[in-house]
């Protein structure tokens, strides 16, 4: 665009030179048009490069933006899987864990999810991990109410007037079920057992 500005600025020249020595007007008109033609031509140069450096610059930002957006992965993509997703593993959690009950009173495990909420459950007892290994190899009986998670002294508050099943303690855990906090059956039978070595020795 620019030589063709310049080829036209020079024959202006040229015919200004003309319409000089000839003494001939038409000459200089069209000099003059000339002039106005490369002026034109200057000005819609100068125009498209102007709307190419807003183009380019506009789809920069967009560009940076998008790089932004993608480096910033959102709240929904950091490591929380998807309702439904949770919803089926807890209800194949759930179906897995639930042994069906005998007519010889064995017990169903209990139910995962959100029982504590729903029933008033009481809390999980926090057992050491000395308890925990007595508690794991006794045989004494200990309480569970079907479709609750705890299990729990004959003694137990929280029992009342419920339907309980007898099992021995590390069958309950074996079956899934923990301890109660009211009434603390791990460190209560851990410390019997421990009473009754120190007594024999």
């Amino acid at each position: 665009m620019l030589y063709i500005v310049l080829i036209l600025v020079l024959a202006a020249l040229g015919l200004v030179v003309a319409a000089l020595v000839t003494a001939n007007s038409l000459w200089a008109w069209i000099s003059i048009g000339l002039s106005v033609l490369a002026g034109a031509l200057l000005v819609v140069d100068w125009w498209r490069r102007r709307s190419a450096a807003v183009t380019e610059s506009g789809s920069s930002e967009a560009a940076e933006a998008d790089g932004e957006g993608d480096g910033e992965p959102t709240s929904t993509e950091e490591g929380k899987p998807e309702p439904a997703a949770e919803s089926a593993v807890g209800s194949e959690g759930a179906s897995a864990a639930e042994p069906t009950a005998t007519t010889t009173g064995t017990a169903r495990a209990p139910r995962t999810g959100t029982v504590e909420e729903r029933d008033g459950e009481p809390a999980e007892e926090e057992t050491d991990a000395a308890d925990l290994l007595v508690v794991s190899e006794m045989d004494a009986e200990v309480l569970v109410v079907d479709e609750h998670p705890r299990y729990h002294l004959s003694g137990c508050d929280w029992l009342q007037a419920r339907a309980t099943i007898p099992l021995a303690v590390k069958e309950a855990r074996e079956l899934g079920f923990t301890p109660c906090a009211r009434c603390g059956p791990d460190a209560t039978l851990a410390s019997r057992r421990r009473g009754k070595r120190t007594f024999r020795k």
